[in-house]
């Protein structure tokens, strides 16, 4: 977090929002993008003279677009709006609490939902490389790696073999 930008890292494909929090307007013309611009403003919610909740809205994404992650698409026109209250739970600092609503023309109202992240101390962060054959093979126990002879590799040092007991060892 800077004085003027926040960054939020997405585990998906190593996505990173930026969100303005410098007071800046929406500018005139948007360029769409995978993520959209997010401008937000930081509320001390409780008065106590610390900022305790981010307010944000994203609009701009680039489409085609799904909703969450049910894949009904969002309208095709791109004007998606979605807002978001962020904050940190009072009883438990590990838990942020989101608050999400997203307006948007394929919907017939304003839709919102609740997300809770827990904080991970010793988070395992992993490369997505999303390229034209993409080699990368994610597993319940981890990410490995189809090297070209078709053989399944780690991706890391140490890394244990996957469980393979529900693959079928006679098919190719």
């Amino acid at each position: 977090m800077l004085p003027d930008i926040t960054y939020i890292a997405i585990e998906h494909m190593n996505q990173t929002r930026r969100v303005h929090t410098d007071g800046r307007a929406w500018p005139a013309k948007l360029t769409p993008t995978f993520v959209g611009t997010s401008i937000g403003k930081w509320v001390d919610q409780d008065g106590d003279g610390r900022y305790d909740t981010l307010t944000i809205e994203t609009r701009g994404m680039r489409g085609p677009r799904a909703f969450d992650s049910s894949g009904l698409p969002l309208h095709s026109d791109n004007q998606t709006v979605v807002k978001e209250r962020i904050t940190r739970d009072k009883n438990d600092a590990t838990l942020l609490r989101n608050e999400i609503t997203t307006i948007d023309n394929a919907l017939t109202r304003p839709w919102t939902v609740t997300r809770s992240y827990k904080r991970d101390p010793k988070p395992n962060w992993v490369e997505h490389v999303c390229t034209e054959d993409n080699r990368h093979v994610e597993l319940s126990t981890g990410n490995y790696l189809i090297n070209f002879d078709g053989h399944l590799m780690p991706t890391r040092k140490d890394q244990p073999p996957p469980d393979l007991r529900h693959f079928d060892a006679t098919s190719k």
